[in-house]
């Protein structure tokens, strides 16, 4: 009998983001007798059964103050674009609710144009008592001009060094803190405010800014400028659904999501963390399922300008079907140690699977599956046993999957009714990538600013010396007996796409053979026979 071991269906997805709504609300605290009760509504926002105040100086407050993009500014006012304008008279539809204090906020009903902002005082940052969490139990909040929830200031757990920054860093008592509870659904539909200037330099003809300082940027419908923690409820049942123009969650600097149901369909990116070299982005548990519509034309699924790090739960990831984007990217470094992880994308960081077993198919042809009018793919093992039912929503070339389950062994690979072909090919760093685990290092005594390997006396904007008699434009010089026919076909390696035709058909099959670790094949299309 076959055994659905893995069933990952991205169309049951679209179908719970076009379903997602609120369920009923109750004046209680339920599970969280101690939480701050606000109750969201376009008629009357109450805090614990009462009006909320519009005095700055309580707990909880609204105020129409929300921070945006303002149009027609001109270029010293910051860099965003037109379609990232936004006129004062959409930003005071907007009610924002203020949370100036520490504590716990549990969060239902519904704002059709507001904003959830949590702001501590600027210095929050280093006071270890300045913590909130958010506990969203059946809220739906939309903000068109700005992040639908913000934290601005609140305790910062981590450290922005770069110098000593790893993969592994501990969050637990971060400032910002959200819950997803039990049997809630949550639904945050949020926009951006692009980079809006502090303070600027001009060029010499005063046309142009040449250095600036930030005042604000907030790149994702839920945002945070701290550490910030994303947990579900002890049942985990909880639903968090965020749809972005721009980013859908963002840090800038740690995030770990330890449970809940998260689903992001975003413009851009659908996780980043963005503290360049330092940020680690850690899944633990839950589910993270994330689409990238690439509406503003690019977008990886998770981005950290760090590290990213997997120890758990389940992860869909598909970055934009009409860019260079991966499901999976990080600067320093993407660990898998755990849990059961999709990735799509046209490209593909390095991942080091650690502990359970992984594997990469690399499509010769783009597979075109725009909002999931496509075929499935899935993987078999002897015993018809179903590892891996996928229904992408967006085209790409690389699927990447791991799963606990996925033990060594031969597989096929189908795509519909139609069984794939193909072979294995060694992976490769891609051009500029740092090689898993950080920098490099160095020879003793290196300083950022040399250049390793030039000549005693040279100077940037030399050009090295060139052969006696070369012409700009010329190939470097093969050696007599070069052959470009002749390329060794061996198991273990290919030629170049540009190359397939001489891939030697002895190494083609219908059969993957997956060992323990990390295994790359390469699916020829239309299937090839062997």
């Amino acid at each position: 009998m076959k055994k659905n071991i893995v069933l990952l269906c991205m169309l049951a997805f679209v179908l719970l983001l076009g379903s997602v709504g609120c369920g009923e609300t109750t004046t209680d605290n339920g599970p969280y007798p101690d939480a701050t009760h606000i109750l969201l509504s376009d008629e009357q926002i109450t805090v614990d059964g009462k009006a909320i105040s519009t005095s700055s100086g309580g707990a909880v407050y609204a105020a129409n103050d929300i921070v945006f993009y303002l149009e027609e500014q001109g270029f010293t006012y910051g860099e965003g674009e037109a379609w990232q304008e936004h006129s004062q008279a959409e930003a005071d539809e907007h009610t924002v609710v203020h949370i100036a204090k520490p504590g716990t906020y549990r969060i239902s009903g519904v704002l059709s144009k507001g904003q959830i902002a949590v702001d501590l005082g600027e210095d929050a940052e280093d006071n270890p008592e300045a913590k909130v969490t958010l506990i969203l139990d059946n809220m739906d909040i939309t903000c068109t001009v700005a992040p639908a929830v913000i934290f601005y200031h609140v305790y910062e757990c981590g450290s922005d060094d770069a110098d000593n920054a790893t993969s592994l860093v501990d969050t637990t008592e971060a400032g910002a803190n959200v819950v997803i509870a039990d049997g809630s659904t949550n639904v945050v539909r949020g926009s951006h405010v692009a980079r809006i200037y502090k303070s600027y330099e001009l060029s010499e003809d005063g046309t142009k800014v040449t250095d600036s300082k930030k005042l604000h940027k907030y790149d994702a419908a839920f945002y945070s400028k701290q550490s910030i923690n994303i947990n579900g409820g002890e049942q985990g049942t909880g639903i968090l659904s965020i749809s972005s123009d721009n980013e859908g969650l963002g840090s800038e600097l740690h995030m770990t999501v330890n449970g809940g149901w998260i689903i992001i369909d975003s413009g851009n990116d659908g996780i980043n963390t963005n503290e360049d070299n330092v940020s680690v982005t850690t899944i633990n548990g839950g589910k993270v399922h994330i689409h990238v519509n690439g509406s503003t034309g690019e977008g990886d699924g998770i981005d950290s300008n760090g590290w990213l790090v997997i120890n758990g739960g389940e992860v869909i990831a598909t970055s934009s079907g009409i860019s260079m984007d991966a499901g999976l990217d990080s600067d320093m470094g993407t660990y898998v140690n755990g849990g059961t992880v999709i990735a799509t994308g046209t490209m593909m960081d390095r991942i080091e699977t650690n502990h359970q077993t992984s594997v990469t198919f690399q499509f010769d042809q783009l597979q075109e599956c725009n909002e999931g009018n496509g075929e499935g793919y899935y993987l078999q093992d002897e015993s018809d046993n179903t590892y891996l039912n996928f229904l992408p929503r967006r085209n790409f070339s690389i699927l990447y999957y791991s799963c606990p389950d996925l033990t060594p062994g031969d597989y096929s690979f189908w795509q519909g009714t139609t069984q794939l072909s193909g072979v294995v090919m060694e992976q490769r760093n891609r051009m500029g990538m740092l090689p898993m685990g950080g920098r490099p290092e160095m020879p003793e005594g290196f300083e950022p600013s040399e250049r390793p390997g030039m000549p005693e006396g040279f100077e940037p904007g030399e050009r090295p010396e060139m052969p006696e008699g070369f012409e700009p434009g010329e190939k470097p010089k093969m050696s007599d007996d070069f052959n470009p026919d002749e390329i060794r076909q061996f198991p273990g390696h290919i030629a170049r796409p540009e190359s397939l035709d001489k891939i030697n058909p002895d190494y083609v099959s219908f059969l993957f053979t997956i060992d323990e670790g990390d295994n790359h094949f390469l699916i020829l299309q239309p299937t090839t026979v062997p």
